[in-house]
């Protein structure tokens, strides 16, 4: 089930885009709360727990692609349609971007962040060096205390063809110095899915409705595939926050359940 819920998320992702399944998700926890008469959680209070329930998601791709991949190495994987390491790649791809980095200082660019390339980076795979717009190379990361130490050696010193980078803060330096152009440098890596956000309008001495056509409205980023988990991972947020540990117990079992089913 595993296998197929990951090799499935493009063309899930593609064909279920319409179905919006923020409204989905949360039209079910409430279902859960009011049917138990656990309680009532707000908007503002869902978006929240939306959020981290999608973190927590997306953090977990990158730990079972680790553990994945070390069982390949112990030869304990499939190949073909058994390899869902494979299938977890496809998905981080999801969140692969390549883009321009914003020039700070000379030879000195921002990290990407909302307010450079409008995205706030998971982590960086590539640095891409420029010169002229022709492609010189792949800088090669290096830490800050060997960078002074590699600049002053005549055998391994940055150059154009093999530049380096170092990472201070929201900044990364390129090294030689001769790149320094507004559009020098590129980082390709893995962005951080948006935040969800369940837009609504008040509607009197009712509930809130559902409002796709706000222009702060965000869907959830993940597979379709991932509504179930993230139903059961709210359910725990929620649980805490009204203060009902059989709503957060009953979140977490079903999420117990869930990942046993799928092993």
């Amino acid at each position: 089930r595993g296998q197929l819920k990951l090799t499935s998320f493009f063309f899930a992702y593609l064909c279920v885009k319409e179905v919006l399944m923020i409204n989905s998700v949360r039209n079910t926890i409430l279902a859960i709360l009011n049917k138990n008469n656990y309680g009532y959680i707000s908007p503002s209070d869902f978006n929240l727990f939306a959020k981290q329930a999608q973190l927590d998601i997306f953090d977990d791709y990158f730990y079972q692609y680790n553990q994945l991949i070390n069982k390949e190495n112990a030869r304990l994987s499939g190949t073909g349609y058994a390899d869902v390491a494979k299938g977890y790649e496809e998905v981080i791809d999801m969140f692969s971007v390549t883009k321009t980095l914003t020039q700070n200082l000379l030879n000195q660019y921002f990290l990407p962040s909302q307010n450079t390339t409008s995205d706030d980076y998971y982590l960086i795979n590539r640095v891409l060096c420029f010169t002229g717009g022709v492609y010189q190379g792949e800088a090669e990361k290096v830490s800050n205390s060997k960078i002074t130490l590699l600049n002053t050696s005549n055998l391994t010193a940055p150059s154009l063809i093999y530049p380096a980078y170092s990472l201070q803060g929201s900044f990364i330096t390129i090294f030689p110095a001769q790149f320094n152009g507004a559009t020098d440098v590129q980082a390709q890596y893995i962005r951080y899915p948006k935040a969800p956000n369940w837009t609504y309008i008040n509607v009197a001495n009712g509930d809130p409705a559902f409002n796709q056509t706000a222009a702060d409205f965000q869907d959830f980023e993940l597979s379709p595939d991932d509504e179930t988990s993230l139903v059961f991972k709210i359910l725990q947020y929620a649980g805490m926050s009204i203060r009902e540990i059989q709503a957060a117990q009953f979140g977490a079992d079903q999420e117990v359940m869930e990942e046993q089913n799928e092993n």
